[in-house]
């Protein structure tokens, strides 16, 4: 039996005019394409956030280095100026509060907000890199050897920061992050850096 025959020719003017149609064809498209173009957005807002958190925490970073530098900030020499490691971060914690917020748990017990400050006999000496527990480039953050113990006039220091941004877009959190759980569980942060170096001032 011929196919062709059993369709009328009313019926075949409708199947032609159906596979003619262009009508929602814009919408499948835009369907088929609206993941990677929406991982794109996602990509694009994710990193310009990120780097004006980059900016913020080394801008930060910078000035609390400076009042050390300065004799603003000391620590153990008996004066008005020392601070302990808490009022330190705190201090930190203002200075970044504009999109980075410490609560008053982070500010005694680091879980995002990490500060290794500490004094160096020589620049030399001064480690390079970033501390992970492991040697894969996308190992977590070893925090063990992070101290707070700035020096005294004319000593050389260093004071480092790092910062677990949470990154929002879910997408493209594996794409993103620069450190990655031990466990291998889905990685959820972008770790920030910030370092300085520097010689304090002889100040009185």
């Amino acid at each position: 039996m011929n196919s062709k025959r059993d369709i009328s020719p009313r019926n075949r003017r409708i199947l032609r005019r159906l596979i003619r149609s262009r009508d929602g064809a814009a919408a499948i498209e835009f369907a088929i394409l609206a993941i990677p173009y929406f991982m794109i957005i996602f990509a694009i807002i994710e990193t310009f956030v990120a780097f004006s958190a980059e900016q913020l925490l080394s801008h930060a970073t910078n000035q609390m280095a400076r009042q050390i530098r300065t004799g603003e900030i000391t620590f153990g020499l008996g004066r008005d100026t020392d601070m302990t490691e808490t009022q330190f971060r705190s201090a930190f914690c203002d200075e970044i509060s504009i999109m980075m917020r410490c609560s008053e748990t982070e500010i005694n017990e680091p879980r995002q907000l990490y500060l290794d400050v500490r004094t160096f006999t020589a620049f030399s000496t001064i480690p390079i890199g970033v501390p992970k527990v492991s040697g894969d480039a996308f190992s977590d953050l070893d925090t063990s050897s992070f101290s707070f113990s700035p020096g005294g006039p004319g000593s050389i220091n260093m004071v480092r920061a790092f910062y677990r941004w949470q990154v929002t877009a879910d997408l493209i959190r594996p794409l993103i992050t620069t450190i990655r759980p031990a466990d291998g569980s889905m990685p959820t942060d972008f770790l920030i850096v910030a370092t300085t170096t520097f010689q304090n001032e002889n100040y009185p």
